[in-house]
């Protein structure tokens, strides 16, 4: 299976290349923004596709023209404003679940917010907010679709080594988890079936990685 992951060079995407890599029946192919990026994922023997999010439907779905399945692990950060939220958060992921519809790529796997429902959006702080709003609408539109989705709803996202022990289902307390973890939860995810048309939430735990996937 071969598997575009867009958003490669942000902090989940380079571990999720490198684990896919590792995996006998997946193929990655990165999707970054600017050709300098590419050495990296080069090295890991990762094809690579210089897209920018903000690029057309059409260049999107040329990228994904030869691949299996879609991740999307991009995002615009913390500090970049409303409107990078708008453009990359949702307008990004649309057009993205667009291309795999025109590029007639079904598996689609979204790494979504902790929590993204309509009440999360009522109680976030104010800066944080319009990411919340932005994850809600993309996650909509995906569930809208004939795709064969896999949300996926990781808590405080922390860069501390992972453990391979997870806790994960449909709602858990809210926690943290390392990025690398979440790497290792959608290689899980794309081997897994049972987890098409599935949305789950995901914290450190007590579970191996691929056990929690099993369960759901």
């Amino acid at each position: 299976m071969k598997v575009l992951v867009v958003g490669a060079n942000g902090q989940i995407g380079k571990h999720l290349v490198k684990f896919i890599q590792d995996e006998d029946n997946l193929d990655a192919k990165a999707m970054i923004r600017k050709k300098e990026q590419a050495a990296y994922f080069e090295d890991l023997g990762a094809e690579v596709a210089v897209v920018d999010l903000e690029d057309d439907i059409d260049t999107i779905a040329k990228a994904a023209e030869d691949v299996d399945a879609i991740v999307f692990t991009a995002g615009s950060g913390p500090k970049t404003g409303k409107d990078k939220t708008l453009m990359i958060d949702l307008d990004g992921a649309v057009k993205t679940i667009e291309a795999a519809k025109q590029a007639n790529v079904k598996r689609y796997v979204m790494i979504s917010s902790f929590d993204t429902s309509r009440e999360a959006i009522q109680s976030a702080p104010e800066g944080f907010a319009p990411y919340v709003v932005a994850k809600h609408y993309a996650d909509e539109w995906l569930t809208s679709t004939d795709l064969d989705y896999t949300i996926i709803h990781p808590g405080g996202l922390t860069n501390d080594p992972g453990k391979n022990q997870v806790e994960l289902a449909e709602k858990v307390e809210r926690g943290q988890v390392p990025r690398e973890d979440i790497a290792r939860v959608i290689v899980a995810s794309l081997n897994n079936d049972s987890t098409i048309g599935k949305r789950f939430q995901v914290v450190t735990g007590n579970t191996a990685v691929e056990e929690a996937i099993k369960s759901i």
